[in-house]
């Protein structure tokens, strides 16, 4: 069995591969405070709770976006699973070809996504990933990563509204009965999800300019479902596409 680990600045999303077959996933907060023998537990007991143990495990492959989290994270691993983990990075034997300036100062997690896309999707493709940011990455008919945008994320939109307007409280992340809010919660839910929409559907509009029209536009992260159901830009929903281009990834080098 594989482990797949992806620390976000938000979550934290595991997944247990029998095979090419996800078994479990789970997702716990980021936590910049917890030491590896906590994240050692925590893994360990998520194992437990799923009746595995760490014996069963042949391998363990994560990509980090937080610095300071993947030391300690690899440490645990090294402690409680006694397996040294394949950290990802621009490095790595992905198969995928980094167009841009700055290779080594991409997010793992993007690398990560661009490997499951070839597999399983194809090319030309644009991946939205609805995250703490939101990043938008483009993948040209050759399947060569050639850059992207970046965005803040719903949650970051939403909490800098409260936190910079003296009157507008905290909203749940939901659809609204109308785009014309007839309340103070209406209108902001309406600003935050209909406005953050267009704001995806114009960005796809550009992304398909360059890439042409097969271009095929994948959406994951967690609030990918939210902002799909209410768009037909979104052509496929994959919740757990980096897990997946973790599992490929380490199938490449093991």
């Amino acid at each position: 069995m594989l482990l797949t680990i992806d620390i976000g600045n938000t979550n934290i999303t595991l997944g247990l591969y029998q095979g090419e077959i996800l078994k479990k996933h789970w997702r716990m907060a980021t936590n910049h405070d917890r030491m590896p023998d906590e994240y050692g537990i925590m893994i360990l007991d998520l194992l437990d709770h799923s009746e595995v143990k760490s014996g069963d495990l042949e391998g363990i492959c994560m990509a980090s976006v937080v610095p300071p989290l993947t030391s300690r994270v690899i440490q645990a691993c090294k402690d409680y699973l006694h397996l040294d983990p394949l950290n990802v990075t621009a490095t790595t034997n992905t198969g995928v070809d980094i167009l841009i300036d700055e290779p080594k100062g991409l997010g793992a997690d993007r690398i990560v996504d661009v490997v499951a896309v070839k597999k399983y999707y194809g090319e030309p493709a644009c991946v939205v990933d609805f995250g703490t940011a939101t990043t938008f990455d483009a993948i040209d008919a050759n399947g060569a990563y050639i850059g992207g945008a970046i965005a803040p994320g719903i949650g970051i939109s939403a909490e800098a509204l409260v936190r910079f307007t003296a009157q507008l409280p905290r909203v749940d992340l939901q659809a609204p009965p109308s785009v014309i809010g007839k309340n103070t919660i209406h209108a902001m839910q309406s600003g935050l999800l209909f406005g953050y929409v267009s704001m995806v559907e114009g960005m796809v509009i550009r992304f398909e300019e360059l890439l042409g029209p097969k271009m095929k536009v994948i959406a994951t992260g967690g609030l990918a479902e939210l902002v799909a159901k209410q768009t037909s830009v979104i052509q496929i929903t994959a919740p757990w596409l980096t897990l997946d281009g973790l599992r490929l990834i380490w199938e490449m080098n093991k």
